[in-house]
Protein backbone atom coordinates (compact mmCIF):
# COMPACT_ATOMS: atom_id res chain seq x y z
CA UNK A 1 0.00 0.00 0.00
CA UNK A 2 1.23 3.31 -1.10
CA UNK A 3 2.82 5.49 1.66
CA UNK A 4 1.73 8.99 -0.11
CA UNK A 5 1.07 11.60 2.27
CA UNK A 6 -2.00 12.09 1.07
CA UNK A 7 -3.27 8.39 1.74
CA UNK A 8 -2.48 8.13 5.28
CA UNK A 9 -5.02 10.64 7.45
CA UNK A 10 -4.29 11.17 10.81
CA UNK A 11 -6.86 12.60 13.23
CA UNK A 12 -6.13 15.04 16.39
CA UNK A 13 -7.45 17.61 18.44
CA UNK A 14 -5.59 19.65 20.86
CA UNK A 15 -8.13 19.66 23.57
CA UNK A 16 -8.35 15.86 24.06
CA UNK A 17 -5.63 15.20 26.35
CA UNK A 18 -6.81 17.57 28.89
CA UNK A 19 -9.37 15.45 30.51
CA UNK A 20 -8.77 13.81 33.65
CA UNK A 21 -10.52 10.50 35.23
CA UNK A 22 -8.61 11.68 38.80
CA UNK A 23 -5.25 10.81 40.11
CA UNK A 24 -5.67 7.66 40.87
CA UNK A 25 -7.13 6.32 37.89
CA UNK A 26 -4.91 4.22 35.33
CA UNK A 27 -6.76 5.79 32.27
CA UNK A 28 -5.03 8.72 31.19
CA UNK A 29 -5.54 10.89 28.52
CA UNK A 30 -2.72 12.95 28.68
CA UNK A 31 -0.85 10.19 27.18
CA UNK A 32 -2.35 11.27 23.69
CA UNK A 33 -0.64 14.27 23.87
CA UNK A 34 2.59 12.56 24.47
CA UNK A 35 2.06 10.70 21.54
CA UNK A 36 1.16 13.37 19.38
CA UNK A 37 3.84 15.22 20.45
CA UNK A 38 6.54 12.53 19.81
CA UNK A 39 4.49 11.68 16.17
CA UNK A 40 5.99 15.13 15.25
CA UNK A 41 9.39 15.24 16.66
CA UNK A 42 9.74 12.53 14.77
CA UNK A 43 8.26 14.61 11.76
CA UNK A 44 6.11 11.76 10.83
CA UNK A 45 3.53 14.27 10.07
CA UNK A 46 5.10 15.24 6.83
CA UNK A 47 4.45 12.07 5.78
CA UNK A 48 0.30 12.03 6.57
CA UNK A 49 -2.68 14.71 6.32
CA UNK A 50 -2.94 15.77 9.63
CA UNK A 51 -7.03 16.55 10.07
CA UNK A 52 -8.74 17.84 13.39
CA UNK A 53 -12.02 16.34 13.16
CA UNK A 54 -15.17 18.14 14.46
CA UNK A 55 -16.40 16.70 18.29
CA UNK A 56 -19.35 14.20 17.33
CA UNK A 57 -23.07 15.48 17.41
CA UNK A 58 -25.89 14.18 19.77
CA UNK A 59 -27.08 12.95 16.36
CA UNK A 60 -23.83 10.90 15.63
CA UNK A 61 -23.85 8.89 18.79
CA UNK A 62 -26.97 7.53 17.83
CA UNK A 63 -25.75 4.17 18.25
CA UNK A 64 -26.07 4.75 22.46
CA UNK A 65 -29.80 5.03 24.25
CA UNK A 66 -30.56 8.87 23.80
CA UNK A 67 -31.14 8.53 27.98
CA UNK A 68 -27.90 7.53 28.40
CA UNK A 69 -26.53 10.51 26.05
CA UNK A 70 -28.02 13.24 27.62
CA UNK A 71 -26.96 11.92 31.29
CA UNK A 72 -23.32 11.96 30.10
CA UNK A 73 -24.26 15.89 28.29
CA UNK A 74 -25.92 16.52 31.79
CA UNK A 75 -23.83 14.76 34.62
CA UNK A 76 -20.62 16.39 36.07
CA UNK A 77 -18.93 16.26 39.81
CA UNK A 78 -20.65 19.18 40.22
CA UNK A 79 -24.30 18.04 39.36
CA UNK A 80 -23.19 13.83 40.62
CA UNK A 81 -25.90 14.31 43.39
CA UNK A 82 -28.25 15.63 41.32
CA UNK A 83 -27.97 12.46 38.77
CA UNK A 84 -26.70 9.85 41.78
CA UNK A 85 -29.81 7.50 40.57
CA UNK A 86 -28.36 6.84 37.18
CA UNK A 87 -25.39 5.74 38.18
CA UNK A 88 -26.08 1.91 38.94
CA UNK A 89 -27.99 1.93 35.64
CA UNK A 90 -25.00 3.77 33.37
CA UNK A 91 -22.78 1.45 35.59
CA UNK A 92 -21.12 4.81 36.62
CA UNK A 93 -18.22 4.54 39.56
CA UNK A 94 -14.75 3.51 40.26
CA UNK A 95 -13.92 2.35 37.13
CA UNK A 96 -16.36 4.48 34.91
CA UNK A 97 -15.68 8.11 37.10
CA UNK A 98 -17.62 11.15 36.20
CA UNK A 99 -15.19 13.53 35.43
CA UNK A 100 -15.28 17.12 33.89
CA UNK A 101 -16.15 17.62 30.13
CA UNK A 102 -16.76 13.14 30.10
CA UNK A 103 -18.91 14.31 27.34
CA UNK A 104 -17.06 16.77 25.72
CA UNK A 105 -13.87 14.19 25.38
CA UNK A 106 -16.32 11.43 24.04
CA UNK A 107 -17.51 13.98 21.61
CA UNK A 108 -13.99 14.62 20.69
CA UNK A 109 -12.67 10.75 20.56
CA UNK A 110 -15.82 9.93 18.50
CA UNK A 111 -15.52 12.28 15.68
CA UNK A 112 -12.12 11.21 14.72
CA UNK A 113 -13.40 8.25 14.07
CA UNK A 114 -16.31 9.12 12.53
CA UNK A 115 -14.36 11.82 10.06
CA UNK A 116 -11.78 8.55 9.74
CA UNK A 117 -14.32 6.17 8.22
CA UNK A 118 -16.09 9.33 5.96
CA UNK A 119 -12.27 9.28 4.63
CA UNK A 120 -12.33 6.08 3.43
CA UNK A 121 -15.80 5.34 2.05
CA UNK A 122 -15.06 8.20 -0.36
CA UNK A 123 -11.37 7.02 -0.91
CA UNK A 124 -9.84 10.30 -0.13
CA UNK A 125 -7.20 7.64 1.87
CA UNK A 126 -6.27 4.37 2.69
CA UNK A 127 -5.52 4.49 6.00
CA UNK A 128 -6.91 6.99 8.58
CA UNK A 129 -5.90 7.00 11.96
CA UNK A 130 -7.52 8.19 15.35
CA UNK A 131 -5.25 7.23 18.22
CA UNK A 132 -7.90 8.78 20.84
CA UNK A 133 -10.13 6.54 19.59
CA UNK A 134 -10.63 2.47 20.25
CA UNK A 135 -12.71 2.58 23.13
CA UNK A 136 -14.04 -1.13 23.18
CA UNK A 137 -15.68 -2.07 26.02
CA UNK A 138 -18.72 0.84 26.08
CA UNK A 139 -22.22 -0.34 25.52
CA UNK A 140 -25.73 1.26 24.25
CA UNK A 141 -26.60 2.10 27.86
CA UNK A 142 -23.99 1.58 29.53
CA UNK A 143 -20.11 2.68 30.19
CA UNK A 144 -17.82 0.14 31.02
CA UNK A 145 -14.06 -0.22 31.60
CA UNK A 146 -13.04 3.08 31.17
CA UNK A 147 -14.98 3.64 28.23
CA UNK A 148 -18.03 5.53 27.80
CA UNK A 149 -19.37 6.01 24.12
CA UNK A 150 -18.24 3.02 21.58
CA UNK A 151 -16.33 5.16 19.01
CA UNK A 152 -15.37 1.69 17.43
CA UNK A 153 -19.23 0.84 17.03
CA UNK A 154 -19.92 4.15 15.37
CA UNK A 155 -17.25 4.50 12.84
CA UNK A 156 -17.99 0.18 11.50
CA UNK A 157 -21.61 1.70 11.29
CA UNK A 158 -20.66 4.73 8.91
CA UNK A 159 -18.39 1.83 6.93
CA UNK A 160 -21.21 -0.05 6.19
CA UNK A 161 -22.90 2.56 4.63
CA UNK A 162 -20.43 2.00 1.65
CA UNK A 163 -18.85 -1.14 2.36
CA UNK A 164 -20.80 -4.42 1.96
CA UNK A 165 -18.75 -6.44 4.74
CA UNK A 166 -16.37 -5.15 7.79
CA UNK A 167 -13.52 -6.79 9.72
CA UNK A 168 -12.60 -5.67 13.22
CA UNK A 169 -9.59 -6.64 14.77
CA UNK A 170 -8.80 -6.19 18.52
CA UNK A 171 -5.26 -6.95 19.78
CA UNK A 172 -6.02 -4.82 23.40
CA UNK A 173 -5.56 -7.33 25.95
CA UNK A 174 -9.46 -7.11 27.06
CA UNK A 175 -11.61 -8.65 25.10
CA UNK A 176 -13.60 -6.24 22.48
CA UNK A 177 -16.97 -7.22 24.14
CA UNK A 178 -18.66 -3.89 23.53
CA UNK A 179 -18.02 -4.27 20.14
CA UNK A 180 -19.06 -7.90 19.54
CA UNK A 181 -22.05 -7.30 21.51
CA UNK A 182 -23.25 -4.50 18.84
CA UNK A 183 -22.93 -7.01 16.09
CA UNK A 184 -23.47 -9.79 17.52
CA UNK A 185 -26.41 -10.86 15.45
CA UNK A 186 -24.71 -8.94 12.39
CA UNK A 187 -22.87 -11.26 9.40
CA UNK A 188 -21.96 -8.04 7.77
CA UNK A 189 -19.22 -7.48 10.52
CA UNK A 190 -16.48 -10.07 11.49
CA UNK A 191 -15.10 -9.40 14.75
CA UNK A 192 -12.11 -10.91 16.03
CA UNK A 193 -10.56 -10.55 19.41
CA UNK A 194 -6.87 -11.64 20.71
CA UNK A 195 -6.99 -11.24 24.63
CA UNK A 196 -6.45 -12.28 28.03
CA UNK A 197 -9.27 -14.91 29.07
CA UNK A 198 -9.80 -16.48 32.73
CA UNK A 199 -8.65 -16.34 36.53
CA UNK A 200 -11.29 -13.05 36.44
CA UNK A 201 -9.57 -11.10 33.82
CA UNK A 202 -11.68 -8.12 32.74
CA UNK A 203 -14.24 -8.29 31.38
CA UNK A 204 -14.53 -11.99 31.79
CA UNK A 205 -15.94 -12.50 28.09
CA UNK A 206 -14.74 -13.80 24.78
CA UNK A 207 -14.82 -17.48 25.17
CA UNK A 208 -13.40 -19.64 22.41
CA UNK A 209 -17.24 -21.18 21.63
CA UNK A 210 -18.59 -17.59 22.03
CA UNK A 211 -18.74 -17.26 18.24
CA UNK A 212 -22.23 -15.07 18.14
CA UNK A 213 -25.66 -15.26 17.24
CA UNK A 214 -28.38 -15.92 14.55
CA UNK A 215 -27.09 -14.33 11.31
CA UNK A 216 -24.16 -13.67 13.54
CA UNK A 217 -22.87 -17.35 14.60
CA UNK A 218 -19.84 -18.00 13.55
CA UNK A 219 -18.72 -14.31 12.78
CA UNK A 220 -17.65 -13.22 16.19
CA UNK A 221 -14.21 -15.01 16.74
CA UNK A 222 -12.77 -15.02 19.81
CA UNK A 223 -8.83 -16.09 20.93
CA UNK A 224 -8.39 -16.30 24.12
CA UNK A 225 -5.21 -16.17 25.41
CA UNK A 226 -3.71 -17.05 28.73
CA UNK A 227 -0.75 -14.53 30.81
CA UNK A 228 2.72 -14.31 29.46
CA UNK A 229 2.15 -14.10 25.66
CA UNK A 230 5.09 -13.28 23.53
CA UNK A 231 5.93 -12.54 19.96
CA UNK A 232 6.70 -15.77 18.48
CA UNK A 233 3.64 -17.10 20.20
CA UNK A 234 1.10 -14.46 19.20
CA UNK A 235 1.92 -14.35 15.42
CA UNK A 236 1.56 -18.37 15.07
CA UNK A 237 -1.78 -17.63 15.53
CA UNK A 238 -2.81 -14.16 14.80
CA UNK A 239 -1.52 -14.05 11.24
CA UNK A 240 -2.59 -17.76 9.99
CA UNK A 241 -6.16 -16.82 11.49
CA UNK A 242 -6.23 -13.01 10.20
CA UNK A 243 -5.21 -14.59 6.60
CA UNK A 244 -7.66 -17.44 6.84
CA UNK A 245 -10.56 -14.81 7.73
CA UNK A 246 -9.43 -12.47 4.80
CA UNK A 247 -10.21 -15.72 2.42
CA UNK A 248 -13.10 -16.32 3.95
CA UNK A 249 -14.82 -13.40 4.61
CA UNK A 250 -13.03 -10.87 2.30
CA UNK A 251 -14.07 -8.11 4.03
CA UNK A 252 -14.06 -4.52 2.07
CA UNK A 253 -12.92 -2.46 5.30
CA UNK A 254 -11.22 -3.11 8.06
CA UNK A 255 -10.75 -1.47 11.88
CA UNK A 256 -8.34 -2.19 14.09
CA UNK A 257 -7.65 -1.44 17.49
CA UNK A 258 -4.54 -0.96 18.55
CA UNK A 259 -4.53 -1.41 22.59
CA UNK A 260 -1.15 -1.00 23.91
CA UNK A 261 -1.89 -2.94 27.08
CA UNK A 262 -0.84 -6.14 25.34
CA UNK A 263 2.92 -5.06 25.57
CA UNK A 264 5.11 -6.30 28.32
CA UNK A 265 5.46 -4.34 30.83
CA UNK A 266 2.06 -2.29 31.17
CA UNK A 267 0.38 -1.59 34.37
CA UNK A 268 -2.63 -3.28 33.88
CA UNK A 269 -1.57 -6.08 31.75
CA UNK A 270 0.47 -9.71 31.35
CA UNK A 271 1.60 -10.25 28.31
CA UNK A 272 5.14 -10.10 27.09
CA UNK A 273 4.71 -8.44 23.44
CA UNK A 274 7.58 -6.13 22.28
CA UNK A 275 7.18 -2.86 20.60
CA UNK A 276 8.25 -4.72 16.69
CA UNK A 277 5.99 -7.85 17.92
CA UNK A 278 2.69 -5.43 18.94
CA UNK A 279 3.61 -3.41 15.40
CA UNK A 280 4.05 -6.37 13.09
CA UNK A 281 0.69 -7.14 13.57
CA UNK A 282 -0.12 -3.65 12.36
CA UNK A 283 2.20 -3.84 9.63
CA UNK A 284 0.60 -7.14 8.57
CA UNK A 285 -2.74 -5.60 8.72
CA UNK A 286 -1.32 -2.90 6.42
CA UNK A 287 0.02 -5.09 4.00
CA UNK A 288 -3.45 -6.70 2.96
CA UNK A 289 -3.98 -3.50 1.06
CA UNK A 290 -7.61 -3.16 2.16
CA UNK A 291 -9.05 0.21 3.71
CA UNK A 292 -8.09 0.62 7.01
CA UNK A 293 -9.13 2.98 10.01
CA UNK A 294 -6.43 2.14 12.70
CA UNK A 295 -7.92 2.93 16.46
CA UNK A 296 -5.93 3.00 19.50
CA UNK A 297 -7.72 1.45 23.00
CA UNK A 298 -6.00 0.40 26.60
CA UNK A 299 -2.54 1.19 27.23
CA UNK A 300 -1.83 2.04 30.60
CA UNK A 301 2.36 2.94 31.64
CA UNK A 302 2.09 6.10 29.27
CA UNK A 303 6.24 6.07 28.27
CA UNK A 304 5.30 3.07 26.42
CA UNK A 305 1.79 4.20 24.68
CA UNK A 306 3.33 6.64 23.27
CA UNK A 307 6.45 4.79 21.95
CA UNK A 308 3.89 1.92 20.48
CA UNK A 309 1.86 4.25 18.95
CA UNK A 310 4.53 6.77 17.30
CA UNK A 311 6.11 3.38 16.26
CA UNK A 312 2.81 1.95 14.39
CA UNK A 313 2.22 5.87 12.83
CA UNK A 314 5.92 5.37 10.81
CA UNK A 315 4.80 1.65 10.09
CA UNK A 316 1.60 3.25 8.43
CA UNK A 317 3.68 6.08 6.77
CA UNK A 318 6.41 3.58 5.49
CA UNK A 319 8.70 5.37 7.62
CA UNK A 320 9.48 2.65 10.12
CA UNK A 321 13.05 2.05 8.65
CA UNK A 322 14.06 5.54 8.16
CA UNK A 323 13.19 6.86 11.96
CA UNK A 324 16.04 6.39 14.72
CA UNK A 325 15.47 4.60 18.07
CA UNK A 326 16.61 7.34 19.85
CA UNK A 327 14.40 9.44 21.13
CA UNK A 328 14.34 13.26 19.76
CA UNK A 329 16.12 15.39 22.03
CA UNK A 330 14.00 18.12 21.27
CA UNK A 331 10.32 16.62 22.25
CA UNK A 332 8.84 18.38 25.13
CA UNK A 333 8.26 14.92 27.13
CA UNK A 334 11.76 13.71 27.40
CA UNK A 335 11.93 12.54 31.04
CA UNK A 336 9.21 10.55 30.36
CA UNK A 337 11.36 8.48 28.58
CA UNK A 338 13.94 8.02 31.11
CA UNK A 339 16.37 6.49 31.70
CA UNK A 340 16.66 4.59 27.79
CA UNK A 341 15.67 7.34 25.96
CA UNK A 342 14.98 4.95 22.89
CA UNK A 343 11.72 4.13 21.01
CA UNK A 344 11.87 0.26 21.25
CA UNK A 345 13.24 -0.17 24.80
CA UNK A 346 13.33 -3.97 25.55
CA UNK A 347 10.53 -4.82 27.65
CA UNK A 348 11.41 -7.47 30.32
CA UNK A 349 8.97 -10.31 30.62
CA UNK A 350 7.03 -10.28 33.84
CA UNK A 351 5.41 -13.39 34.01
CA UNK A 352 6.32 -16.20 32.20
CA UNK A 353 4.78 -17.38 29.06
CA UNK A 354 1.57 -19.77 30.43
CA UNK A 355 0.65 -20.76 26.45
CA UNK A 356 2.04 -24.19 25.59
CA UNK A 357 2.12 -24.92 21.82
CA UNK A 358 -0.82 -27.89 22.21
CA UNK A 359 -3.05 -24.86 23.44
CA UNK A 360 -2.49 -22.52 21.09
CA UNK A 361 -2.65 -25.23 18.51
CA UNK A 362 -6.04 -26.39 19.68
CA UNK A 363 -7.03 -22.69 19.78
CA UNK A 364 -5.91 -22.27 15.88
CA UNK A 365 -7.54 -25.67 15.20
CA UNK A 366 -11.13 -24.58 16.29
CA UNK A 367 -11.25 -21.00 14.92
CA UNK A 368 -9.97 -22.65 11.83
CA UNK A 369 -12.82 -25.42 11.66
CA UNK A 370 -15.16 -22.69 12.42
CA UNK A 371 -14.57 -20.39 9.46
CA UNK A 372 -14.57 -24.01 7.44
CA UNK A 373 -18.75 -23.46 8.37
CA UNK A 374 -18.77 -19.72 6.63
CA UNK A 375 -19.88 -20.98 3.33
CA UNK A 376 -19.95 -17.45 1.63
CA UNK A 377 -18.77 -13.80 2.53
CA UNK A 378 -22.49 -12.44 2.79
CA UNK A 379 -23.73 -9.62 0.71
CA UNK A 380 -25.94 -6.81 0.75
CA UNK A 381 -29.01 -5.66 -1.50
CA UNK A 382 -28.65 -2.92 -3.59
CA UNK A 383 -30.31 0.16 -1.74
CA UNK A 384 -29.77 3.86 -1.00
CA UNK A 385 -26.84 4.90 0.58
CA UNK A 386 -27.25 6.78 3.77
CA UNK A 387 -26.37 10.32 4.39
CA UNK A 388 -22.65 11.18 5.73
CA UNK A 389 -22.86 12.13 8.61
CA UNK A 390 -19.61 14.76 7.50
CA UNK A 391 -20.14 16.18 3.60
CA UNK A 392 -16.67 15.84 1.74
CA UNK A 393 -16.16 19.45 1.25
CA UNK A 394 -16.08 19.98 5.26
CA UNK A 395 -13.67 17.59 5.46
CA UNK A 396 -11.28 18.87 3.30
CA UNK A 397 -11.65 22.34 5.47
CA UNK A 398 -10.76 20.22 8.20
CA UNK A 399 -7.05 19.30 6.86
CA UNK A 400 -4.38 21.45 9.37
CA UNK A 401 -2.17 21.01 6.77
CA UNK A 402 1.97 20.45 7.79
CA UNK A 403 2.01 21.53 10.82
CA UNK A 404 0.75 18.52 13.19
CA UNK A 405 0.42 20.52 16.12
CA UNK A 406 -2.48 22.37 14.17
CA UNK A 407 -1.18 25.95 15.27
CA UNK A 408 -0.03 28.75 12.67
CA UNK A 409 3.99 29.30 14.33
Amino acid sequence: MTANKNRVCYFFHPDVGNFHYGPKHPMKPQRLAVVHSLIGDYGLHNHMTVIQAPPATTRQLGFHSQEYIEFLQRVSPQTAEQYEDKFVKFNIGEDCPIFDGIYEFCSIYTGGSIAGAVRLNHKMCDIAINWSGGLHHAKKAEASGFCYVNDIVIAILELLKHHERVLYIDIDIHHGDGVQEAFYFCDRVMTVSFHKYGNLFFPGTGDMFDVGRGEGRLFSVNVPLREGMDDESYHSLFKPIIRQIIDTFDPKAIVLQCGADSLGCDRLGCFNLSFDGHGECVRFVKSLGIPLLVLGGGGYTLRNVARCWTYETAILTGQDKEISNDIPDTTEYLEYFAPEFTLKPELVPRVENANPKEYLSAIKQHTFDNLRMVRFAPSVQMQPIPDDFFNRDDLIEAELGPDVRGDDA
